[in-house]
């Protein structure tokens, strides 16, 4: 038998420029293989990536090029470029429409697509919710007029940051979490009043209100983002995809607890093993979640109690079903572990304990 050899698929970056929809011109970069360009087909599906937090392209490059080694006449990659860096302060909803007009302009330059796919990471998972939620073509049920297939959330704060231990590195105490509530707009801005959950302001000139109603607070963003709101149809936008996956990290992740980042109550945290699958060693377990039919959003309404607002945004994400992998670096370096929320990512080139998560999402990926 002859020897075996390794075939590396070379990745080439086509650049694109395309007019701004803010009003001035920019490159926007997407990726494929070499072999894509030279052959009689290009990829239909368009992967796009998004970052976290003061974040940039360069987050998700390990992901990116993997997608297109193993996908290579699949796939195309666009890894967001619109809200780096400082710009992840501005706010959720801010974010969200940036990443809208992203998308569009990525479509609009490429006419062969007609799937599309998002992978983001931890704040950027909101951010993607959001911009599903303004690409949803409600009378066709698709995303800007293509077929929605993947979207997977990779150590995102689903139900936010505020209290119940959801940032570990505050370590549960209590004072600890009130203080921050308070001032971690000094830090992150609008973003941080969105993670937090105190973001509000006055209802004004509404008609037909009493001035009790005029004057009460709007309902917290993240929760109006668990259900089709009169503003955007978050959740059916959600429903409109073959697939929903939640990555999270059950511990060392100092910046995203486990149960915001996997969607579950308190006491719904399962029981894991050291390792399930020799392929993937660091996914310790995984569930697919059946959506519910409970109504129990016919009447949201806002509440200062935020365990019982937390407790309702479960709810209203289970209205869709979600696949659920559990993820621990409990056997990695002590060293590298305090890195864990951008381990699950790769988002630097020495954090390669993380490859097999990507590998397992780009095997179980709906082409």
């Amino acid at each position: 038998m002859g020897e075996e050899v390794e075939v590396e698929v070379e990745v080439e970056v086509i650049r694109t420029t395309a007019e701004s929809l803010r009003g001035g011109g920019g490159e926007m970069e997407v990726m494929m293989s070499s072999s894509a360009l030279d052959g009689d087909s290009a990829p239909d599906h368009l992967v796009v990536m998004v970052h976290g937090i003061l974040g940039s392209t360069a987050d998700w490059q390990y992901a990116a090029n993997e997608f297109i080694k193993q996908l290579p006449d699949k796939v195309i990659v666009h890894c967001s470029e619109r809200n780096m860096y400082r710009l992840t302060l501005n706010g959720v909803d801010v974010m969200g429409e940036r990443l809208a007009e992203e998308v569009l302009e990525v479509i609009g330059e490429r006419p062969e697509i007609t799937k599309i796919s998002f992978v983001a990471h931890s704040v950027g998972g909101l951010v993607a919710r959001y911009a599903i939620a303004k690409l949803f073509r409600v009378q066709k049920g698709n995303i800007c007029g293509l077929k929605p297939m993947n979207f997977i959330a990779v150590a995102t704060p689903h139900l936010g940051s505020r209290g119940n231990k959801q940032v570990p590195f505050l370590y549960g105490f209590v004072t600890m979490e009130k203080v921050a509530c308070r001032v971690i707009h000094w830090i992150f801005g609008k973003t941080g009043r969105h993670l937090y959950l105190t973001d509000s302001e006055i209802q004004e000139n509404q008609e037909n209100q009493d001035q009790e109603n005029n004057n009460k607070k709007n309902i917290p963003l993240l929760y109006k983002m668990v259900t089709d709101s009169p503003d955007l149809p978050f959740i059916s936008a959600l429903r409109a995809f073959e697939r929903r996956v939640v990555y999270a990290n059950v511990d060392y992740d100092q910046v995203v607890g486990w149960r915001t980042s996997s969607i579950r109550k308190i006491n719904e945290l399962p029981k894991w093993e050291d390792c399930i699958n020799e392929k993937y060693p660091h996914i310790v377990h995984e569930e697919f979640c059946e959506a519910s039919n409970d109504n129990f959003f016919d009447n949201l309404d806002s509440t200062d109690d935020f365990e019982m607002l937390e407790e309702k945004m479960v709810e209203g994400l289970r209205t869709v079903s979600w696949e659920k992998v559990d993820v621990s670096f409990h056997t990695t370096r002590q060293l590298i572990r305090v890195f864990t929320h951008s381990i699950i990512q790769v988002k630097f080139s020495f954090m390669h304990e993380g490859a097999d998560v990507i590998q397992h999402l780009i095997d179980h990926f709906l082409i």
